[in-house]
């Protein structure tokens, strides 16, 4: 960073309309920066947002919404009460003449009269109610104006796209402000004792302030701070912020406590392995330093990586075309093989690694998306798909060649009877059955070395089943989720017409899985409900208390990550991957699917924990613009992102598709 940054202590965004989010070194060339406001904002990850932060040493106050006094907020009107935060004898802000510069070149400022501004703004002020609830929406409609008070003409410096743009939505206050100087968003003298929130009205919020215990983060992961949203951080306030921090977060995997580099650990586990035997009669168990390097990494990496499916089509390039992925699983056995479905038909294996199609299977027949696929794990050449038509095949991948023939390829391929508007296939643990669901409230048992439909149990549920899936060892148990809110365990051996338990959950199942070991049913029900149950009865185990958005329309779909040790959720309304502890149900990490540019989100339409490898995942993102073609997003939370090679989406959505896992 070149230029005098390094002498900023205040800083505004407020009513930053495009901020949504945080590079990595966006704040490392301001060390004397004390003061920041960011009301009004689109940011919402706790995470990222706390880790650029942490790079402010000087920071002491922190603002993303603001807070009033009942009484204070009804004295002043909605177009006075941000000049409430200003300086009155500073109505003028005008940039001092040693402003910073960037690679050598002047930045030209214009001088901007705030008091006109003010009059002239259509103040939109979103307040809530001390019973608030953290169900709050957002409505973001009107925050799309732009609010500079000084425009950039040369480029800006790296980290800062999305904190500084061209379209100028920044405001600096005095940059030469002394120590003794108050911010320009300064307290009132009544604001500077202590205001119990509750008794407060808060004003103007980002959307991160809706997350549950937003404060409590806040305050754990910036120690330094001492005041926050206009209220004074107490020590009371803060050792009440770590008790509910560490009931609720995770602040490394595995519970570790302390963060600890990759080297330090590797000489640690060389130490302690030269003299086990001698001085440790107990041994630290075989996944001890494993796990401890894993949390190193995901510690040290608050960006993951995140790394769209590349495809590359064998054919001329003239004829190369883009797919449309609407379903996917990952290969039970071979690690660099995946399988994905599109919107058109059409089945594809591909090596995840590479990115090269080994095997292509066009659609056959009219046009129709591939919603249920399921490898088998014995025969693991062989994938069953399934589509919304109701079509049902097996398909050898050895016998498929890479790329389309022009003709359809029947060799290979094994037809089952339909199953009207599917939605979910299923094999069991042996590959001699599959089961098949869909928008309907029966349930088809196929025979598949038969190729024969065995029986179709009908009434299993009171509205559409949605998914349906067998247990991992026992080739008669399987679980079945439904929008009537039921989810039903089922076995095989006793004639399904009674299940052998059945949990409620209070919306519509979006879907359920077995956890790898059979001990656990994962479920997930409409807009964010996500419990763990015990296998063996139903019991609740966990409820993940994940906040709901209030669509009902925000199917939400959760599985396993690093066999059954955390649960990854997403939800199609937002484009946040949440990540809790299995066995506590604490928040361990959100990764938002965010890109480069303003509105760059992508939204969650399903999601998978690669089963090789330790905190890694992908995710099906998908777009609302009929002309833009959903992506397999791939997330290493062991890497850091890299800004400058990172890809950047450059589309948004808001899908809203129910079907399928």
């Amino acid at each position: 960073m070149v230029g005098n940054f390094m002498r900023m202590h205040t800083l505004n965004l407020d009513s930053s309309a495009s901020l949504t989010n945080f590079r990595e070194e966006c704040f490392t060339c301001m060390p004397n920066l004390k003061f920041l406001s960011l009301c009004e904002t689109r940011i919402t990850n706790l995470w990222t947002t706390t880790a650029a932060l942490a790079k402010l040493p000087s920071l002491v106050e922190l603002r993303f919404q603001n807070f009033l006094q009942d009484d204070e907020a009804r004295k002043h009107p909605a177009s006075d009460r941000r000049d409430d935060y200003w300086d009155s004898d500073h109505t003028e802000i005008s940039i001092h003449d040693e402003a910073p510069s960037v690679s050598g070149e002047s930045i030209m400022y214009r001088h901007f009269n705030e008091e006109q501004y003010l009059n002239n703004t259509d103040m939109n002020i979103d307040s809530s109610s001390e019973d608030s609830s953290d169900d709050s929406e957002v409505d973001f409609s009107s925050q799309d104006r732009e609010t500079s008070s000084m425009e950039l003409l040369p480029d800006a410096p790296p980290g800062w796209e999305d904190l500084v743009n061209l379209q100028n939505e920044v405001s600096f206050g005095t940059l030469d402000m002394q120590d003794d100087e108050e911010p320009f968003f300064r307290l009132s003298d009544s604001r500077l004792s202590y205001i119990a929130p509750k008794k407060c009205i808060s004003h103007n919020p980002s959307p991160i302030c809706f997350e549950k215990f937003y404060r409590e983060y806040m305050i754990v992961s910036l120690p330094n701070l001492k005041i926050l949203d206009n209220l004074p951080i107490r020590k009371v306030d803060r050792e009440k912020a770590e008790v509910i921090f560490s009931q609720n977060f995770e602040y490394l995997p595995y519970k570790r406590k302390n963060k600890e580099s990759v080297v330090s650990i590797l000489q640690k586990r060389e130490t302690r392995a030269n003299h086990t035997r001698r001085l440790f009669p107990r041994r630290k168990s075989q996944y001890y330093y494993s796990r401890s390097l894993s949390a190193a990494k995901v510690g040290s990496a608050a960006w993951p990586a995140l790394c769209p499916l590349p495809i590359m089509d064998t054919t001329a390039r003239d004829d190369r075309r883009s797919y449309r992925p609407r379903q996917f699983e990952y290969h039970p056995s071979d690690a660099s093989l995946m399988v994905f479905g599109t919107l058109d038909g059409e089945v594809i294996v591909i090596n995840h690694e590479s990115g090269k199609i080994v095997s292509y299977i066009p659609s056959l027949g009219t046009m129709n998306s591939v919603l249920g696929l399921c490898w088998l794990k014995n025969y693991p050449s062989k994938v069953i798909a399934g589509s919304d038509n109701g079509s049902l095949r097996l398909y050898d991948i050895r016998l498929m060649p890479p790329t389309a023939t022009g003709s359809h390829q029947s060799a290979g391929s094994i037809m089952f009877d339909d199953f009207d508007q599917l939605t979910s296939v299923h094999v069991n643990s042996t590959d001699e059955l599959f089961l098949a669901s869909g928008y309907s409230k029966h349930v088809a048992l196929y025979d598949i070395s038969s190729g024969r439909r065995l029986q179709v149990f009908d009434d299993m549920h009171r509205e559409h089943i949605n998914v349906v899936k067998f247990s991992h060892h026992s080739p008669s148990i399987f679980a079945t989720s439904s929008f009537d809110r039921d989810v039903k365990m089922w076995d095989l051996r006793q004639k399904p017409n009674q299940p052998c338990y059945t949990a409620l959950s209070s919306r519509g199942n979006v879907m359920v899985c077995f956890s790898p070991d059979d001990q656990y049913l994962l479920v997930s029900a409409v807009d964010n409900e996500v419990k763990q149950l015990l296998a063996v009865d139903g019991r609740l185990h966990l409820d993940f208390t994940i906040t709901s958005t209030g669509s009902s329309q925000n199917y939400t779909r959760s599985y396993y990550m690093n066999g059954r040790d955390y649960v990854i959720s997403g939800s199609c309304d937002e484009h946040v991957v949440r990540i809790c502890c299995a066995q506590t149900g604490r928040r361990l990490r959100d990764v938002s699917l965010e890109g480069k540019g303003s509105g760059a989100s992508m939204f969650v339409q399903s999601l998978r924990g690669d089963p090789f490898r330790d905190f890694s995942m992908s995710v099906l993102a998908a777009y609302i613009r009929p002309s833009s073609n959903s992506e397999i997003v791939k997330v290493n939370l062991l890497a850091s992102s890299d800004q400058d090679k990172g890809y950047s989406y450059t589309q948004h959505s808001h899908p809203l598709f129910s079907s399928g896992g």
